[in-house]
């Protein structure tokens, strides 16, 4: 059985989501976002749901569901919570299983755990996902070096939008990680514009 495929950022607004559904959708893959907080009716779940055309993919239901809209941590104890790291299970599939987390490596599940180590716990391997802006690469290599301290293995680097050829060599010949896609800019997303891409992935 391969190992789950963690879908993590160098920050909040990388395009995490849209990643996950195109690579869902490649691989046929289920998907799985273990922490909702807030835009319940509007969940990421939903969207990737949305923008896959095969009748394969599983979407499982999300261990919590947090109702407003900040970091996990927040979030859970505006909701009366603490998140219990137990509590979070992968669920069972014989299919390749794609987990999105929220946010980046560091952001905070409760007051001792961070998304990282629910990387660690539920044994994945890492899709990082960068953009090219001023300060990526040092998001992009703190991102990694975190990854290799942990132990954790990283599949490879998906650039979402605009490609910058300085930035990007930089990044990849420090990390060696493989370049899985220069992902253009979608000016429309939808099922067709997802299926388009996915051959634009190289696993």
């Amino acid at each position: 059985m391969n190992k789950p495929i963690f879908i993590t950022g160098i920050g909040t607004g990388i395009g995490k989501t849209i990643v996950s559904a195109i690579v869902v959708e490649k691989l046929k893959a289920d998907y799985w976002k273990p922490i909702q907080a807030g835009d319940l009716d509007n969940s990421d779940t939903l969207l990737v749901k949305s923008l896959v055309s095969n009748t394969v993919s599983v979407f499982h239901p999300e261990t919590y569901r947090l109702t407003q809209p900040y970091s996990p941590h927040k979030s859970a104890q505006l909701d009366g919570l603490v998140i219990n790291m137990t509590q979070i299970i992968a669920p069972q599939t014989k299919n390749q299983l794609i987990i999105e987390g929220a946010g980046g490596l560091m952001v905070p599940l409760n007051n001792s755990f961070f998304m990282i180590d629910l990387i660690k716990q539920l044994d994945a391997e890492v899709i990082l996902v960068s953009k090219n802006y001023l300060g990526s690469i040092n998001h992009t290599l703190l991102s990694i070096d975190a990854l290799k301290h942990k132990g954790i293995p990283v599949k490879g680097i998906i650039f979402n939008g605009d490609a910058d050829e300085s930035t990007q060599t930089v990044i990849l010949n420090y990390s060696n990680a493989p370049l899985l896609c220069n992902l253009p800019q979608m000016p429309v997303v939808n099922k067709a514009s997802i299926s388009s891409i996915t051959h634009a992935i190289n696993f």
